[in-house]
């Protein structure tokens, strides 16, 4: 079993065309969506496995996550 060994905060919005668009803020520019949850879920999952595994190939520095989420009520 594959154990995962980084972390990161994701942002899931509903976008214009009713998709759930997903984004991860500490890698810039990794988004995907999916017409469900579940399924953008899935998506920015691999998508972020597969940015970190392309830095790894090129040697470069893999971000750490760096931010903190907080709700608030107004």
């Amino acid at each position: 079993m594959k154990k995962n060994k980084y972390r990161y905060a994701v942002v899931l919005e509903r976008g214009e065309d009713g998709f759930i668009v997903a984004h991860c803020p500490a890698l810039k520019g990794c988004w995907s969506q999916g017409k469900t949850r579940a399924e953008a879920l899935r998506n920015i999952r691999e998508a972020i496995e597969l940015y970190v595994e392309t830095l790894v190939a090129h040697d470069e520095p893999v971000p750490n996550e760096d931010m903190e989420m907080v709700e608030v009520a107004a």
